[in-house]
């Protein structure tokens, strides 16, 4: 099993690192593999509503968005980290989502996902909901933890320093590897995954 650690900030090595860092330390005790992927410093396309992945199934902006599109099924979760600016996620992290759960979403399905955000004081509990959302639309399970999933400090020593945060990290991940293998033993003992009705679009407007 492995899990795909997605890192938002600008920062390779910042706060929101420090979390997920302590995410992946618990799923190594677990006996789960991750992989880190940074969206890095450059520039994000947000998607443009050219509708081209409906088509291709990839992503009209050919950069890391397809690369991990064509990679979904190496991954049995998904964990994404974001720093808090204007108590939402990161610029970089939101385009990022939107074109990655828009064109490859599907491929997603079933997959245990959580959200990790960092800040210096306030934000996180409404950065945090913005993340879930691409989680429960998507039919993925979210990942619990014994508080909001939330690290605090302005620097990676000082998030080192918030003991409560790195426990709830902790816990995350303990709760993910759960689920993970709750997911196995049940494919094994042949428990089918859900299907689904075709969906329906309802249009308010009359």
């Amino acid at each position: 099993m492995k899990v795909l650690l997605l890192n938002g900030s600008p920062n390779q090595h910042g706060c929101t690192d420090a979390a997920l860092s302590e995410v992946e330390a618990q799923l190594h005790r677990e006996g789960i593999g991750t992989e880190r992927y940074w969206v890095g410093r450059q520039p994000v396309p947000g998607c443009i509503a050219c509708n081209r992945c409906a088509e291709t199934g990839r992503c009209a902006f050919d950069d890391g968005v397809n690369d991990l599109i064509a990679r979904a099924k190496e991954f049995d979760a998904l964990v994404v980290g974001s720093p808090v600016y204007y108590a939402g996620p990161s610029g970089q992290i939101r385009c990022f989502l939107d074109r990655l759960f828009y064109a490859g979403g599907a491929a997603f399905t079933g997959k245990p996902g959580a959200a990790v955000v960092s800040c210096r004081r306030g934000g996180a509990s409404s950065a945090f909901d913005q993340l879930n959302k691409y989680f429960t639309i998507s039919n993925m399970p979210v990942v619990p933890s014994q508080y909001w999933n939330q690290v605090h400090g302005r620097t990676p020593d000082e998030v080192r320093q918030d003991l409560e945060g790195l426990q709830t990290m902790r816990t995350l991940a303990a709760n993910l590897a759960w689920m993970l293998r709750c997911r196995e033993a049940g494919a094994r003992a042949g428990v089918q995954p859900p299907q689904y009705e075709p969906g329906i679009a309802t249009n308010f407007i009359r």
